[in-house]
């Protein structure tokens, strides 16, 4: 397998295969992310890629899971993901389930028809980063969309069928009363949104970030880690979405709070409020545990 630059993939994809298929990502502005600063963007050809799958099947035998790589494979043309869905399909008799992850823009640019039959030829699974539904904000963090686009893509995708994980990030704000309003703002439009799961990150600081400029000039003040736990306090008691399946486990999280909402949310607020409660650093993953 051969990889260019540096590979990210959710977490819940640890036991995918990946595989890539562009490089960078196809937006890239964003002004808390540093993962794809040092590629510029393209797309790999249909021949590399066959390549490829040609050399994972000859190591792996046969997997049950793929994840295509990078920040944006849906930006790919409709017919290439349909070519390279039915490659992978045709070598993997297990192959069960392909996730990516879906920028708003790039989503928004296929029509439903193409979403069905990305859906249909076996696209499961896509990873939005919405990050927050406090609009001013989504400007800010130069997202490329409005709430409305940002919304518009998470349901089309859930209305083709393809299972939704919305990810959203905590602390986005920063300190003062804007952090309240983006915790509620976010539980607004994932209960629009509706989609099968949802993730929660924490906001850290990346080396050649805007963001990361922005605390150094004390423009930006980063929550502390209680902080961080009320807005996930305000995101539980106002998300209405059923059966929601909460993942709050990533690294870059002080406490791993995850679960079934409603089902669980009891027992998810029982945790963060007893942990508000008592102040007490023990109870949280420590700086040098947390991670992106």
């Amino acid at each position: 397998m051969r990889y260019v630059g540096n590979i990210f993939r959710p977490f819940s994809e640890a036991n995918s295969y990946l595989l890539q298929v562009t490089i960078g990502c196809s937006h890239n502005k964003c002004t808390f992310c540093g993962m794809y600063k040092t590629d510029k963007y393209r797309e790999r050809s249909i021949e590399e890629i066959k390549t490829d799958i040609k050399m994972a099947k000859e190591h792996y035998g046969d997997v049950e899971k793929v994840f295509l790589c990078d920040g944006d494979a849906i930006a790919l043309d409709t017919d290439l993901l349909l070519e390279i869905l039915a490659e992978l399909y045709n070598s993997f008799p297990s192959l069960r389930h392909v996730g990516t992850y879906v920028g708003p823009n790039s989503t928004l640019s296929k029509s439903m028809s193409e979403l069905g039959a990305l859906r249909a030829a076996g696209l499961t699974k896509g990873y939005l980063g919405v990050e927050t539904g406090d609009a001013e904000l989504l400007k800010e963090i130069k997202k490329g969309c409005t709430y409305e686009e940002m919304l518009t893509a998470g349901q089309n995708l859930e209305n083709a069928g393809i299972n939704l994980s919305a990810m959203v990030l905590l602390g986005l704000a920063g300190k003062g009363s804007r952090s309240a309003e983006h915790a509620l703002a976010t539980a607004r439009i994932i209960n629009e949104m509706k989609p099968h799961y949802l993730a929660a990150l924490t906001v850290t600081p990346v080396p050649g970030t805007v963001l990361y400029n922005q605390v150094r000039q004390d423009k930006f003040e980063v929550l502390d880690a209680f902080e961080t736990l009320e807005e996930m306090k305000v995101i539980f008691e106002n998300l209405t979405v059923n059966n929601l399946k909460f993942v709050g486990s990533h690294a870059s999280n002080y406490l791993p709070v995850t679960g079934t909402l409603p089902k669980d949310r009891q027992k998810m607020l029982d945790l963060v409020n007893h942990v508000l409660e008592k102040r007490d650093f023990r109870y949280l993953r420590n700086e040098q545990m947390r991670g992106l």
